[in-house]
């Protein structure tokens, strides 16, 4: 009589809950603090040398997107730092610690510009580091024989970031409004503290991936390198120089303060387009000449560089998203002010909401409550119907229809604009909307960037996905500086415009661009599976 073995259950790691515990302490330490900077600038000493409103409100519009710009442009940092040297472990502890003396500065020195504006250095630092790290730290945890949980750990992990956004958006408003931002600033701060001790508790149980700590001969740059400076040089050489010269040539203008270089660009948008120049061209230039590689790396390390580049045009097509999404904190802020808080309609909860910042809660609960929808009952629909739901077809969507959401938010601004009183209540389907387009971009896209990347690069690529973030604040910055302009102005209010509405519908079709663009490169994409061997 023949025997079967079954095949084994996969098993969750022990070491899970520490991470989680850890994101979830991390998240509402970052979305509380965040979430009511604006509103916080807005009413502070630190624009009070600002002549009106309308000035104040814009500038903290830009701090607030460059300290976002800030955010996920430090991720190069860490995902560099950890792979080459200290390993995701380590960067992580580190990172944080720096993390939390960010937050003590917002809550010491909340009147004073220097020790306030350092405070805000040090949390994008802090939490740019580590940002790229948790994610991929997490995926190392897991291997073939039980990868096929880590998908459920993925959608708990961006959950459980969504909780603690909730309680964090919901309650810190308050804190604000009644105790100051002391408090405001400093309830989220001992929470990161609690995260580090969190994670710190985990040590003796994770698994421990070495960084390769540059002996790689065969690892991303070195094939960069190969593929650029040796067997010669090409057309992809010349594209590679011509883009390192575009990025000097920026920084010398701006530094110069050149009369060619317009006024509003500073030197966030100068980085941030110079930093765009090096990868667009260096990658393109790599991909032109990737063969001359051959040879001196193994053709594993070349296809690895080769879905890397690839990777890369998918994340460029995602910025827009982040341009309309990363908004809500600041022009949605800014629009639910201008609202009435409805407390006389029998399901708005006016015991608890009491201000439009709180509005920005009802991202994460929807979040927590469309990633079970989803996987539970729209996907398998969707299959059972004969679609094939994949990654990028989910982010493909995603993107739209956060454009949609901004159609309807550009709407309620033409009603505010001709004089109308608009209720709060009207700004939840916007943020449904939006929120929608956010699970099926953001977090498909963690474990979709996870598994594309060839382990050796798994820290780099999780920063680059991150690094999407800054161009979409970079768009943002773009845009408002060009609005700003006498001449786009008075265009603007010639159509009969008011700004922000032409700015509303601007960022919708944006995305709607962005949308084709990306369902166009996603019928050619070739999915990987990069997940380590057991």
């Amino acid at each position: 009589m023949s025997q079967t073995t079954a095949a084994p259950t996969a098993r969750l790691p022990r070491q899970i809950p520490y991470i989680i515990g850890n994101e979830a302490c991390e998240r509402f330490s970052f979305y509380g603090m965040r979430n009511i900077l604006v509103p916080f600038l807005i009413s502070s000493m630190l624009l009070a040398y600002l002549p009106d409103q309308a000035a104040r409100e814009g500038a903290a519009k830009d701090l607030f997107h460059s300290f976002v710009i800030g955010v996920y442009f430090f991720p190069l940092l860490g995902g560099w730092l950890s792979d080459r040297y200290f390993g995701k472990y380590n960067t992580v502890l580190w990172f944080s610690l720096i993390y939390c003396a960010g937050h003590a500065c917002l809550a010491m020195f909340e009147s004073r510009a220097t020790g306030f504006y350092t405070g805000l250095f040090l949390i994008a630092l802090g939490s740019g580091g580590i940002k790229p790290l948790v994610v991929s730290f997490c995926g190392d945890q897991f291997d073939q024989s039980n990868k096929s949980m880590a998908k459920v750990v993925f959608d708990a992990f961006y959950w459980i970031i969504n909780f603690g956004s909730f309680f964090a958006s919901l309650l810190m408003p308050l804190v604000l409004r009644s105790w100051g931002p002391a408090w405001a600033f400093g309830i989220p701060g001992i929470l990161m503290f609690i995260a580090t001790l969190v994670f710190w508790l985990g040590r003796h149980q994770y698994v421990n991936v070495p960084p390769s700590r540059g002996d790689d001969p065969d690892g991303f740059l070195e094939v960069v390198k190969s593929a650029l400076l040796r067997n010669g040089h090409g057309a992809g050489t010349l594209v590679a120089g011509i883009s390192v010269a575009v990025a000097v040539v920026m920084l010398a203008l701006w530094a110069t303060d050149a009369a060619i270089w317009p006024e509003g660009w500073g030197f966030v948008i100068t980085a941030c387009l110079a930093l765009g120049a090096l990868i667009a061209g260096i990658g393109f230039g790599t991909s032109l000449q990737l063969e001359r590689a051959r040879g001196r790396h193994p053709d594993a390390a070349i296809d690895g560089v080769r879905a890397v580049l690839r990777i890369l045009i998918v994340f460029a097509l995602v910025t827009p998203f982040w341009s309309l999404f990363d908004q809500k904190a600041s022009t949605w802020v800014i629009q639910g002010k201008a609202m009435l808080i409805p407390h006389e309609l029998w399901w708005w909860p006016s015991w608890l909401v009491k201000d439009a910042t709180q509005m920005q809660a009802l991202n994460p609960l929807l979040v927590m409550l469309l990633i079970p929808f989803n996987n539970l009952v729209l996907y398998p629909g969707l299959r059972r119907l004969g679609f094939q739901v994949t990654a990028l077809r989910r982010m493909g969507w995603g993107i739209a229809i956060s454009g949609v959401s901004w159609v309807v938010a550009g709407v309620l601004q033409l009603w505010l604009d001709g004089g109308q009183e608009v209720s709060l209540a009207w700004q939840t389907l916007p943020y449904l909307l939006l929120t929608f387009g956010e699970v099926l971009v953001s977090a498909t896209a963690l474990e979709f960037a996870y598994s594309q990347a060839p382990m050796a690069m798994k820290g780099v690529i999780m920063a680059f996905w991150y690094l999407t973030s800054t161009f979409g604040g970079l768009w943002v910055l773009l845009t408002n500086a060009g609005v700003r302009d006498p001449a786009v102005t008075s265009w603007i209010a010639a159509q009969g415009w008011g700004e922000n509405a032409f700015l509303m519908f601007f960022f919708a079709g944006f995305a709607f661009v962005a949308a084709l663009g990306f369902a166009a490169y996603a019928r050619v994409f070739r999915v990987q599976d990069n997940y380590r061997a057991a």
